[in-house]
């Protein structure tokens, strides 16, 4: 993705807003977890002050990626749907001052800058909406699986066939 860079707290101030679409292909470490480079991600940030006075951005993403089902090891379209609020600090002290005030864990709070780079942004926000263990709702083909279940005997049906009568 081509660098998007704002300056973090003049968006905010201005209450800019920006929107786009990005395909996977170009977020390198998003494509990294996914099952191959298809899909895209359509974006939206939206930069605002808080009620305590602090530079804030609200970033949502949303689209389909393909993951790998841990279950049955095919390949499965997953959608992202997420959003979350950033508070801006000007250094780690003062985001580490804000977190502790707000004591709010829907709130994450970063180090802003003048430079800011909104692909990273998107890619970080739609790598946290991936699962931490990727599965279909239900497996789509499980005879193999089952078959293996249904073959296997368990070591304890050989005894029963020596238990006198």
């Amino acid at each position: 993705m081509n660098a998007f860079v704002i300056d973090a707290f003049e968006f905010c101030r201005i209450s800019g807003s920006r929107e786009g679409v990005t395909p996977v292909a170009e977020m390198t470490r998003l494509t990294k977890d996914c099952a191959d480079q298809s899909g895209s991600i359509a974006w939206k940030i939206v930069g605002s002050t808080s009620k305590t006075g602090f530079p804030q951005m609200t970033m949502s993403v949303t689209g389909t990626v393909q993951l790998i089902c841990q279950r049955c090891l095919t390949p499965y379209a997953h959608k992202i749907d997420a959003s979350t609020l950033l508070m801006l600090g000007k250094d780690d002290d003062q985001a580490d001052e804000i977190e502790e005030m707000l004591d709010d864990e829907t709130i994450d709070v970063i180090v802003g800058s003048r430079t800011m780079n909104v692909a990273d942004l998107v890619e970080d926000e739609a790598l946290l909406a991936l699962p931490h263990t990727p599965k279909h709702g239900a497996c789509p083909d499980t005879s193999a699986l089952d078959a293996l279940k249904v073959a296997k005997k368990s070591p304890f049906d050989a005894l029963k066939g020596l238990k006198p009568e």
